[in-house]
């Protein structure tokens, strides 16, 4: 088995943070593991806002957030555990990931919104569209 890539602290940088976290996946991948006060598993991340992940492409999520410095994994038997790096990155760049992190939040819950509005407009357009046709 190839040994897992964590970069130093000082060779993290802010563009490949960004970079990493530009993937909207990614992002809520990394949002939970930050979230989490247990180290996480991949498997834990099959399932996604509602989307398969196929395991290899959770594979490159997280080498990618690997590589880029967010994230430390351990080999255990057969599961790979996830923790966040974030005490190490807040030592050297303060307040960047709760930045990033609370954005992905409003983000998130605006999102959110504007789905339960559309879902609930549909379904008034329906429900109409159902007394109409009842009424004939």
């Amino acid at each position: 088995m190839r040994p897992l890539v964590h970069p130093p602290i000082g060779d993290i940088s802010v563009e490949g943070i960004l970079h990493a976290l530009s993937e909207p996946v990614r992002m809520a991948i990394y949002a939970r593991i930050v979230a989490s006060d247990c180290p996480q598993i991949c498997s834990d991340f099959l399932r996604l806002s509602e989307r398969e992940i196929p395991k290899s492409t959770l594979s490159q999520h997280f080498k990618i957030l690997r590589e880029a410095g967010l994230i430390r994994s351990e080999r255990r038997g057969v599961e790979m555990h996830n923790t966040s790096r974030c005490a190490e990155i807040d030592s050297r760049f303060p307040g960047l990931i709760a930045a990033i992190i609370q954005a992905h939040k409003r983000q998130s819950l605006q999102s959110e919104g504007k789905r339960r509005a559309t879902n609930s407009g549909s379904r008034k357009q329906a429900h109409a569209h159902r007394s109409r046709s009842a009424d004939r």
